[in-house]
């Protein structure tokens, strides 16, 4: 069993049904002074978010900065992410290959964003979220999906090039073969002509790539300590 013990403030907030904006301003200033900078401030995180049912906007918007830029800009290799990132990312904020939450995806988008590289797993991982949501009805982008149906929405097309904007060059869109058999299980789960006008656009600009890159044998690592360990939630 874990040892793990979250201290005041951070300690009384956990046991809130709800966190607000005055509990973000505590937590600021007392549990995260310089922000998330050790592998027990994420544990800290992670026991919050799971233990009050409610937040506010206030806490969203912290949780995705704080804990993006600690995985980007404080895990190795700083700046960037590599496949050992991504395996935790996948084993922290999925289950079954769906993202538990509106907003770990947001944190996952995030990531991609501040990221000066993404492993092609990553933006496929985001991209299944989509196809998840129109065929199985599950699903993290599901629950902020403003419309349920089989067909590819505006929303789904911001969603896609938020996913692709960082590689979209050109008119041209590379893609990995993984990043491909998605688009390609999207495709043959909607019908075109229900689908919104500049999917037929995205789909033309896709252009497979072999994106064949080492593999990195590593652990996690933050800064110079441990890996993060999972949080446990009493």
């Amino acid at each position: 069993m874990s040892e793990f013990r979250l201290a005041f403030p951070a300690c009384v907030v956990a046991g809130k049904h709800r966190l607000t904006a005055e509990d973000i301003v505590l937590l600021r200033k007392h549990s995260f002074p310089e922000g998330i900078r050790t592998s027990d401030d994420v544990v800290a995180m992670l026991a919050l978010n799971n233990s009050c049912p409610e937040k506010c906007a206030d806490w969203n918007a912290f949780f995705v900065e704080q804990l993006a830029g600690f995985i980007v800009h404080y895990t190795y290799p700083q700046g960037s992410l590599d496949e050992i990132n991504v395996a935790w990312i996948m084993r922290m904020f999925t289950t079954d290959g769906f993202v538990n939450s509106a907003l770990e995806l947001e944190l996952i988008l995030h990531i991609m964003e501040i990221s000066a590289d993404v492993p092609v797993e990553l933006r496929a991982l985001a991209l299944d979220q989509l196809r998840l949501a129109i065929t199985d009805n599950i699903g993290g982008y599901k629950l902020s999906r403003a419309i349920d149906r089989r067909g590819i929405t505006r929303q789904d097309i911001d969603y896609a090039m938020r996913i692709f904007r960082s590689v979209a060059e050109g008119g041209v869109i590379p893609v990995s073969s993984v990043e491909y058999g998605v688009l390609q299980q999207i495709e043959q789960a909607t019908l075109r002509g229900a689908n919104h006008p500049h999917w037929a656009g995205i789909m033309a600009a896709v252009e497979l790539r072999d994106y064949a890159e080492p593999r990195r044998s590593r652990w996690l690592r933050i800064v110079d300590e441990e890996p993060v360990a999972e949080a446990a939630v009493a």
